[in-house]
């Protein structure tokens, strides 16, 4: 998808990254669910993604946040609220349509409708990290703009993390845990930039710390010891800077190019990757063409990142586009006559 805004080549690739690796998850998963706990080859994969794969996500959310935190409420709503909840409700309406049926079997018919009311206060499904970047964004501004100490909000935002907050409700739990990585992307945002400018510079010692940074990443997972309290918080920063280093290294070749578009349109695929997942899933799984598991959701990943490509390269120039394009209607402030990007 084009943008008129100038890119960060490293940011893309580390942000392509983590979508797929976010879309394998979810595809490996549920694979193996609905196969009765079978697990595949790609299983590994996901467990060792786990201690970045969502922090990298948030960290470099909040790496630009500082161009626009000092606007206006008005122009700061627009493009870091309106934005993102007109996506949300718009994929929301898209989800229920495409799963109420099978829900209404389970839930019952009120049952869906008192599910997708409970939708806009407690976000469903996958759509919830399109649902808490609003969040995350105000957050940040009112905290700056009542002059909250950074100091004072690091700590509570790592206590948060640390502390094992499980209250059932997605908003709360997911703030719990990812604040604090949007709020170091925030605040030190210009560490991060000379990471991967360091990395670009020593491509040889980068290779080699990359290495032995993905063998301490395994040794911590399958010991259990990256999760645990306080290790998960050091280690997914640790992590964060890994994948930031590997899109710096990646930028500066051409091999990697579908990966950054993917980051590029990494919205396009956290919206749209679940009908192709699901769809892929259901149809391997009723044939029984294949039996691996791992083929399977090898497949199904597939499936699930390159769908939504596919649709949004089909829609862009059609009058679907605002499934990926917000419509200039949808404001605070009032624009020229265009789509906005799906950011």
């Amino acid at each position: 998808m084009a943008s008129l805004k100038p890119r960060v080549d490293w940011v893309d690739y580390s942000k392509g990254l983590c979508m797929v690796l976010i879309v394998m998850m979810h595809s490996t998963l549920g694979v193996e669910e609905a196969m009765n706990g079978a697990v595949g080859f790609l299983h590994p994969v996901v467990d060792f993604a786990r201690p970045f794969r969502m922090p990298d996500f948030f960290l470099i959310a909040g790496l630009f946040l500082s161009r626009v935190i000092d606007r206006d409420w008005g122009h700061y709503a627009d493009k870091k609220v309106v934005h993102y909840l007109y996506f949300y409700v718009l994929w929301l309406l898209i989800s229920f349509a495409f799963k109420a049926p099978s829900m209404a079997g389970e839930l019952g018919w009120p049952g869906v409708g008192e599910l997708f009311l409970l939708s806009f206060i407690d976000p469903f499904g996958t759509l919830w990290f399109i649902y808490l970047l609003p969040v995350l964004f105000v957050t940040v501004k009112l905290l700056k703009q009542f002059r909250v100490p950074w100091q004072a909000v690091l700590v509570v935002g790592a206590a948060l993390e640390i502390l094992p907050i499980h209250t059932g409700w997605m908003v709360i739990d997911e703030f719990a845990t990812r604040f604090v990585f949007f709020y170091i992307g925030y605040l030190f945002a210009p560490f991060v930039f000379r990471v991967a400018e360091t990395a670009m510079r020593h491509v040889a010692p980068t290779i080699v710390a990359l290495l032995v940074w993905a063998v301490a990443n395994w040794t911590l997972v399958k010991t259990g010891i990256a999760p645990l309290p306080g290790v998960s918080l050091a280690w997914g920063l640790v992590g964060c800077m890994a994948v930031v280093a590997f899109g710096a290294l990646m930028s500066l070749t051409r091999v990697g190019a579908p990966l950054r578009y993917l980051g590029e349109n990494s919205i396009v695929l956290y919206l749209a990757f679940f009908i192709f997942m699901a769809g892929a899933r259901t149809i391997l799984l009723a044939t029984g063409f294949v039996t691996d598991p791992g083929v399977i959701s090898l497949i199904v990943t597939a499936a699930g990142v390159i769908g939504p490509v596919l649709m949004f390269r089909t829609v862009r120039n059609t009058p679907f586009r605002f499934l990926f394009r917000r419509p200039a209607w949808v404001t605070f402030r009032r624009q020229p006559k265009q789509l906005a990007p799906a950011e």
